[in-house]
């Protein structure tokens, strides 16, 4: 078990693959009446700010960690740093389920800490190597943990807005990393798995796909949406869903149906201008609703592509062959089915509401779930012929 402190992906992925099974199960059993359960917040809070603060947070300071090792050449956090900061997460995870005893500032310094330290060990690394490319992950770290932040400030002042507002903008802000990160590592991986020529991006393309998903970032986080014409917003929201898929489509990710690790990962990628695309319909008018586009960016974009991520990258961090268990197989095409679920039972089968949202719930847990049984040895295990460190 000390491998599981040699990277930072071994500990967050593990962590927020049991979590994000857990945490739907107890949700599932919560809207079915099966269980009671008073978290602080409440439970539709809980649900919010877990999968976001929660799950995905710990995929994201878990990919950064480690990716920052291959940015600067410089030993990542490891050891009492990364017991730390792995401690700090559970322990917010912990007064989130149980504190609503507990005083909001104390619940909220706790939570708040993991993201903030996550930080302060990014930028120390990042700064050390002059590595100035990859520093604005810091501020965008520091922002996510603003807007968290504010969530705790709504229920501190039971102001259900403050809520809306930062659980939005913290999924916008998470959306453009998405495309960023999507955007540097899909082209190598594509043109790796195929065994043919990368294809070479198209700077405009990439300026204009940059440019639009911060303005939607920037406007959420300025929360000026309801203050600008709904005209104004699908156009927006229709000019990123253009550019973001013909940048994707540009890799031709089709022909990638033999490789899972690289079919999941064009498939997630494909959530966000599916996303993009019913904020466009919805602000022009055509009645979708709100939770299902938003749902396209997280049970779709977000969920699809932490999978996906997260099972590329313990293998060639641990050393082992880029093929996946062929189980792996089968969460890749269940989480991406959850999505499909998630996004459209609301509007399409709304008399089969509870059903299909169990069905979505299933197929999430079993998804994640298989994820930390296959990779639990992998994760806690040294890496094949070296040390990580």
């Amino acid at each position: 078990m000390r491998s599981l402190w040699d990277q930072a992906f071994r500990p967050m992925f593990l962590g927020a693959a049991v979590f994000a099974a857990m945490a739907v199960l107890l949700w599932g059993l919560v809207l079915n009446a099966a269980v009671e359960f008073k978290p602080y917040g409440d439970v539709m809070f809980w649900h919010q700010h877990e999968m976001i603060f929660g799950f995905v947070a710990a995929a994201i300071v878990g990919f950064l960690l480690t990716a920052v090792q291959n940015w600067t050449g410089l030993r990542a956090p490891h050891g009492a740093q990364l017991l730390l900061l792995t401690l700090l997460w559970v322990l917010g995870r912990l007064v989130m389920a149980i504190g609503a005893a507990l005083p909001v500032w104390l619940v909220a310094v706790i939570d708040l800490s993991f993201l903030v330290f996550a930080a302060g060990l990014l930028a120390l690394i990042v700064v050390r190597a002059g590595n100035m490319r990859n520093l604005f992950f810091v501020p965008v770290l520091l922002i996510l943990a603003l807007l968290n932040g504010v969530m705790h400030l709504g229920v501190w002042n039971q102001v259900s807005s403050l809520v809306a507002y930062s659980s939005n903008a913290a999924i916008f802000l998470i959306t453009v990393l998405m495309v960023v990160i999507s955007g540097r590592v899909l082209p190598m991986f594509t043109a790796n798995g195929l065994q043919r020529p990368r294809v070479a991006s198209v700077p405009w393309l990439e300026r204009c796909a940059l440019v639009s998903t911060w303005t939607i970032a920037a406007i959420h986080l300025l929360n000026v949406p309801a203050r600008l014409p709904a005209l104004a917003m699908s156009l927006l929201f229709s000019f990123a869903t253009v550019v973001t898929a013909w940048r994707l489509l540009r890799l031709r990710g089709w022909q990638a149906g033999r490789l899972p690790l690289l079919w999941s990962l064009h498939l997630a990628a494909a959530f966000i201008p599916v996303g993009y695309a019913l904020f466009a319909l919805r602000y022009a008018g055509f009645g979708i609703p709100h939770s299902s586009a938003l749902h396209a960016l997280t049970a779709g974009a977000m969920g699809c592509m932490i999978l996906a991520m997260m099972a590329r990258v313990a293998l060639g961090h641990s050393g082992r062959s880029l093929h996946p268990h062929p189980i792996m197989t089968l969460a890749f095409a269940l989480i991406t089915g959850t999505a499909l679920l998630r996004i459209f039972y609301p509007w399409v089968f709304p008399q089969w509401g509870l059903l299909l949202l169990n069905v979505a719930a299933a197929g999430w847990i079993i998804a994640f779930s298989l994820y930390a049984f296959v990779y639990w040895r992998i994760l806690t295990h040294p890496r094949i012929g070296q040390n990580d460190n």
